[in-house]
């Protein structure tokens, strides 16, 4: 075989696999996110739960915000400590509803140990797998960022949910501030590019898409937040996004309000507001999906991803699925 046509050969085999990558790169990724780290397998939103995500190959690490009384960013999922999952600085379980995180400094809320489920409860009952580690504390936005940053893992991407309610304006900081100070703490660890924020609290995503249009935003629908206030009144979560504004469909409301990411209730996706979603440009990433039967069903329907407390259970869906 002469040069010239060696030089061709290797050329074409080039320009095909060139083409090859292209295409690949133009393939969506299925987002499986590990809801709270991996809740399922390990103490929800800490440290151990997050590694545990990055270990089984999570696309996404899905947590929750809430910020101090001085102003420190955490990851916990409730507005108040939790006591099925709180022990006090006595190491005894709270045996009520504790104080606000944003009445603690984040010094005073190192002292509590969220490490374990407390025996006996419905969560208990809930994750049986659950590895209880204790000692485990309620981290820092920015320890979450620095334990990817340390792992070397470059792709998993984070979707962050502002824990903020309508109906209890005095747990948190008002919408404008907590948006503020969650877009300070993400730009400043530069992690922008790879972090969504996510809300059932549409005033905090109105907020970023207007300050910090480099950040995703991502639009969580329940019946609850769906639904009109007792008085009749629209429903304080939407930001004036009704679905009733738009011929009743939620999909258009999102895409109304800019969304091009929405999580909806997992029970509540039908093939219909699916493909309607589809038609708007939507990607689809329901929420919470722990079962294999709700995991095919959705499957079925070509979600974009899945949130869950078991991503390890879901990627057995997706491998038994395979050819």
């Amino acid at each position: 075989m002469n040069r010239l046509l060696c030089k061709a050969l290797l050329a074409a085999a080039c320009g095909l696999a060139a083409t090859a990558a292209a295409a690949q790169a133009l393939v969506p990724q299925f987002d499986l996110q590990g809801h709270r780290g991996a809740r399922g397998l390990a103490p929800e939103n800490t440290l151990p739960a997050f590694q545990k995500g990055l270990d089984l190959g999570v696309t996404t690490l899905e947590c929750d915000m809430a910020i101090t009384k001085d102003g420190v960013v955490v990851v916990h999922h409730d507005q108040w400590l939790n006591p099925d999952i709180t022990r006090g600085p006595d190491g005894t379980w709270l045996d009520k509803r504790g104080p606000a995180i944003s009445d603690l400094t984040f010094a005073e809320l190192q002292r509590y140990d969220v490490g374990r489920i407390k025996p006996g409860t419905e969560y208990a009952r809930t994750f049986p797998d659950q590895q209880a580690i204790d000692g485990t504390r309620i981290p820092r936005l920015a320890d979450l960022f620095e334990l990817v940053r340390q792992s070397g893992n470059t792709r998993v991407d984070f979707n962050c949910e502002t824990k903020i309610s309508p109906l209890e304006p005095g747990a948190s900081l008002p919408p404008e501030a907590f948006a503020r100070r969650v877009i300070q703490q993400i730009r400043s660890a530069g992690m922008a590019r790879r972090t969504v924020i996510q809300s059932f609290d549409w005033r905090t995503l109105q907020m970023v898409r207007q300050e910090a249009p480099e950040i995703r935003t991502l639009y969580l629908t329940s019946p609850r937040t769906l639904a009109r206030a007792a008085d009749g009144s629209a429903s304080p979560w939407l930001a004036g996004f009704e679905p009733e504004r738009h011929g009743g469909s939620v999909p258009k409301a999102v895409h109304a309000a800019g969304g091009r990411l929405w999580a909806p209730n997992q029970a509540y996706l039908t093939p219909e507001l699916r493909a309607e979603a589809r038609t708007l440009g939507l990607k689809v990433i329901p929420w919470t999906v722990n079962e294999p039967a709700m995991i095919n069903k959705l499957l079925d329907m070509q979600v974009d991803g899945l949130i869950s407390d078991r991503p390890d259970v879901v990627q057995a869906e997706l491998r038994r699925r395979k050819p």
